[in-house]
């Protein structure tokens, strides 16, 4: 069974092959993602999961690092999220566009996981009986599943 990102036969790129609905939700992602990345709020946990400090054990140099790298770190993750947005309901994508896809869908899992506390062992039980947590994880784990179709697709 083929998945929902393939390698395209014809003159390259990359099939993606889910459906409406799921692309309606997919749609709703780059807004969420581009407010997380705007905060500014460094002491959030989530902005220390998408920009970790490059020296644990040394407070300046890190702080040093981040000032000449967070920018431009940001531009990408901002170029990634409008690649995304733009191309969501297309049903053909080039490699660049994908590798967007990838950024794009990461972020949002690592967002996700970040806000959700989610480890190794978490299955849906551990969410059970809040309806938005149990819906915030079960989109998780549908955007991990995608982003290993597109690992794969990227790497075959």
């Amino acid at each position: 069974m083929a998945g929902p990102v393939r390698r395209s036969r014809r003159g390259g790129g990359f099939d993606i092959r889910i459906s409406g609905r799921e692309r309606d939700v997919l749609a709703t992602l780059p807004e969420t993602l581009r407010d997380v990345l705007s905060s500014g709020d460094a002491g959030d946990p989530v902005a220390r999961r998408l920009f970790p400090s490059a020296y644990m054990d040394d407070e300046a140099a890190s702080r040093e690092f981040d000032d000449v790298v967070r920018d431009e770190l940001l531009e990408r993750r901002l170029a990634a999220i409008a690649t995304f947005e733009r191309t969501v309901r297309a049903q053909h994508v080039t490699e660049d566009e994908l590798i967007d896809w990838l950024a794009a869908l990461n972020d949002v899992r690592l967002v996700l996981g970040v806000r959700l506390a989610v480890s190794e062992e978490s299955t849906s039980a551990d969410f059970a009986g809040d309806d938005q947590t149990e819906t915030a994880f079960e989109l998780y784990r549908y955007l991990s599943y995608l982003e290993e179709h597109v690992v794969d697709a990227l790497s075959a």
